[in-house]
C-alpha cells in the first residue's frame, strides 16, 4: 500500500484525527504553512477527480466547515489541488483548510 492516505485510514500510519464517521476522515496536515491546516478525505481511495464527482465531498466539506468554524472563526479557505502544475502531492483525493492567520491575497 503506497499511499499514506490510506495507511492513516487502516491505522498503519499515525496521524492526528480531528473527526472521522464511516466514510470519511478529517486529521492535522504535517505541514505547518499557517497555523491550522487540517486535511478532510474519503476513507476509500477515490482519484480527485472521483472525489469531486461522487457525493462524499459534501460530507467532506460540511465537516471542514464545521472544524473550520471551531477552529478559524476569523476565516479560513477550502482548497483542493488538482494535478502536478496545482502542486497535487497526494492522488488519494482530499480537500485542505487553512486558517488561523490572515492568508494573503489569492494564487
Amino acid at each position: 500500500m503506497d499511499c499514506v492516505f490510506c495507511q492513516i485510514v487502516s491505522g498503519t500510519s499515525p496521524a492526528t484525527v480531528h473527526f472521522q464517521d464511516d466514510e470519511i476522515i478529517v486529521i492535522s496536515n504535517k505541514l505547518q504553512w499557517v497555523p491550522i491546516m487540517l486535511i478532510g478525505m474519503p476513507k476509500k481511495h477515490l482519484t480527485q477527480q472521483q472525489l469531486w464527482q461522487d457525493g462524499v465531498v459534501g460530507l467532506i466539506g460540511k465537516a471542514l466547515v464545521d472544524l473550520g468554524d471551531q477552529y478559524s472563526p476569523g476565516g479560513y479557505r477550502l482548497i483542493s489541488n488538482f494535478g502536478r502544475d496545482a502542486m497535487q502531492s497526494q492522488q488519494h483525493g482530499h480537500v485542505h483548510l487553512l486558517g488561523g492567520t490572515s492568508l494573503g491575497p489569492y494564487a
